[in-house]
């Protein structure tokens, strides 16, 4: 069976609406410090089960290796199955993104076609995303990034198996909460210039998969957010390496000042030829 984006969405749709009450209430009650929700059992297994058993080996996606991150990403998606496409603009189907503008309480909300740091992503054993804050805008620097939407397809990633989402709504000198990134599950968070977020170092040997979208609105979702890059820190320890993630954001962030839209053109973009 080829399911195409509008039954994905129809499917998620239906789900969502099973659990609206308690979605809406989990974001609002948290969205003092970084506003976010969970959702599992998001599809029929069946079909999380196909998205994942689909998911590109790593040989055919780009490595994103330094101090800040270790992972790997895919974006062009002509590139890769029929069903990874499909599934990742059943998000942004208009009637989950209304759904999502209503609980979330968000004036405008918009999706991105072009994939801007979205797509795919695929970490294995002791890969790792440090403390960070996403770039404020969407590529052109016309729109505020709002949203973050993960959903994850690993059978039985469990919290041991580290590569667990961490949000920092205290700041980094405080306990993070975990989401574990469990199979067939959805998690949202805010984005703005406080939405702290990281992925702990993968300990297991699985891959851990995941789908991700980002939406964007015409306003900031803080009154006092600001411009900035992808932001990254050392986690609470690493007191040498938060110096150097701090000067590298304080480089780039000067750059951007000078050339508002970088130096280059950001290659994690789908270029679709359609």
């Amino acid at each position: 069976m080829n399911l195409e984006r509008g039954q994905l969405a129809d499917l998620i749709l239906k789900r969502l609406n099973q659990e609206k009450e308690h979605l809406s209430k989990a974001f609002q009650e948290s969205s003092n410090g970084i506003g976010h929700l969970y959702l599992d059992d998001l599809l029929p297994a069946d079909i999380a089960h196909q998205i994942y058993d689909h998911f590109p080996e790593t040989e055919k996606t780009v490595q994103k290796k330094s101090l800040r991150e270790y992972k790997h990403v895919a974006v062009q998606m002509d590139r890769y199955h029929p069903l990874l496409e499909e599934v990742i603009y059943a998000f942004q189907d208009k009637r989950i993104v209304s759904f999502f503008k209503e609980i979330c309480g968000i004036g405008s909300l918009i999706p991105d076609p072009n994939l801007y740091a979205g797509g795919l992503s695929i970490m294995e054993q002791h890969n790792f995303l440090n403390p960070h804050l996403d770039n404020s805008h969407d590529k052109d620097r016309n729109l505020w990034r709002v949203l973050n939407l993960l959903y994850y397809v690993s059978p039985g990633w469990t919290l041991e198996n580290g590569g667990n989402l961490e949000l920092w709504p205290d700041g980094l000198k405080s306990e993070q909460l975990t989401i574990v990134s469990k199979f067939n599950r959805l998690a949202v968070m805010a984005t703005h210039q406080r939405s702290w977020h990281s992925v702990s170092k993968v300990v297991g040997e699985n891959r851990r998969c995941c789908v991700s979208n980002y939406y964007f609105s015409e306003e900031p979702l803080l009154q006092d957010d600001s411009f900035h890059v992808t932001s990254f820190r050392g986690w609470p320890g690493q007191k040498v390496l938060d110096l150097i993630l701090k000067a590298d954001s304080k480089l780039r962030m000067g750059i951007r000042k000078i050339f508002s839209k970088g130096i280059r053109e950001n290659p994690h973009v789908y270029k679709n030829k359609d």
